[in-house]
């Protein structure tokens, strides 16, 4: 069977925006594929597509720009390119571990981060950690405004993205790298059977008082948990400001078993099991991102290299 009929490689995201508009809903982008290949070929009709916009070979959306403490990285820049980049790992350690754990090596190779977004799931890895970053997202929408937005706000639902895939363009992701006294960590618990599928995926942003004895400021994402990525502002609420110590850390377990409700999923686990995992994670995270603060010193843990 033929998924498509016609195969472009624009160079700007000017002349793709002018593709999605002549096929007027019926071509898709793709950069790695390794989500939308599996729709044509399985999905129902609406997966269909009579022409397919690769975006890889666009310079602005296959770039990582640093400077100042701000990264810019477009969003076909791939997992692999991501978890080799050193100023990534020191300055944005959870994305490197998250995209680290993607699929395996051919997937990672491929599959890039604006895809991983761009499919609106709350199980995502790098999105979560693009959530605890405090990421914006560059749009260019199909009737030709370009505009930033918070990351959050581009999911609607799960699986339900605002940027349509078949007239817009996700460009590239913008965030402040960690700075003094800051420190970030991902960390994730899978199914022991092979199947490519998160238990719970757990990312943390840490700001130290200047000592190094109190969380000055807290962002946690912990997903699937809602129906989209979100913070845990409770559990954030228990711990800023408050000294790091084994009490605060159990406050913040108590203030997530208080709020945080994961369903029970077929795929994944029980929402009971998964509930008691978020324990797990938060006592695995949120010591390692303290740590990293205090000595400036990051290094990916858990990350595929090949």
């Amino acid at each position: 069977m033929q998924y498509w009929q016609t195969y472009y490689t624009p160079l700007t995201v000017a002349e793709a925006l002018e593709v999605l508009k002549a096929h007027a809903g019926s071509a898709r982008i793709i950069a790695g594929g390794t989500d939308l290949m599996i729709d044509l070929q399985y999905g129902s009709g609406e997966h269909r597509a009579s022409a397919l916009v690769d975006v890889t070979r666009i310079p602005e959306m296959t770039a990582i720009h640093i400077a100042q403490g701000q990264c810019q990285l477009g969003a076909a820049v791939t997992h692999a390119q991501i978890v080799k980049s050193l100023a990534l790992e020191a300055g944005a350690t959870c994305l490197v571990e998250s995209c680290g754990v993607v699929g395996g090596p051919q997937v990672r190779n491929v599959g890039t981060l604006g895809g991983n977004v761009a499919h609106a799931l709350p199980a995502a890895d790098g999105t979560t950690s693009l959530v605890v970053l405090d990421a914006e997202a560059e749009v260019a929408w199909g009737d030709g405004r370009r505009e930033w937005l918070p990351i959050a706000s581009l999911f609607q639902g799960p699986g339900i993205s605002a940027v349509d895939p078949s007239r817009d363009v996700l460009v590239s992701f913008r965030f402040a790298l960690a700075g003094p006294n800051e420190g970030t960590a991902f960390k994730r618990i899978m199914r022991p059977q092979g199947v490519a599928l998160p238990v719970l995926g757990c990312a943390v942003w840490v700001r130290m008082s200047p000592d190094g004895a109190a969380y000055d400021d807290v962002r946690i994402c912990i997903s699937p948990v809602a129906p989209v990525p979100a913070r845990a502002a409770d559990v954030e609420a228990a711990l800023r400001g408050q000294l790091v110590s084994e009490d605060s850390l159990n406050a913040a377990v108590a203030a997530a078993y208080e709020t945080l409700r994961p369903r029970t999923s077929r795929y994944r686990a029980t929402g009971e099991y998964r509930q008691y995992m978020i324990e797990t994670l938060l006592r695995r995270a949120l010591p390692l991102a303290v740590e990293r603060a205090r000595t400036g010193v990051a290094r990916a843990e858990g990350v595929g290299m090949s």
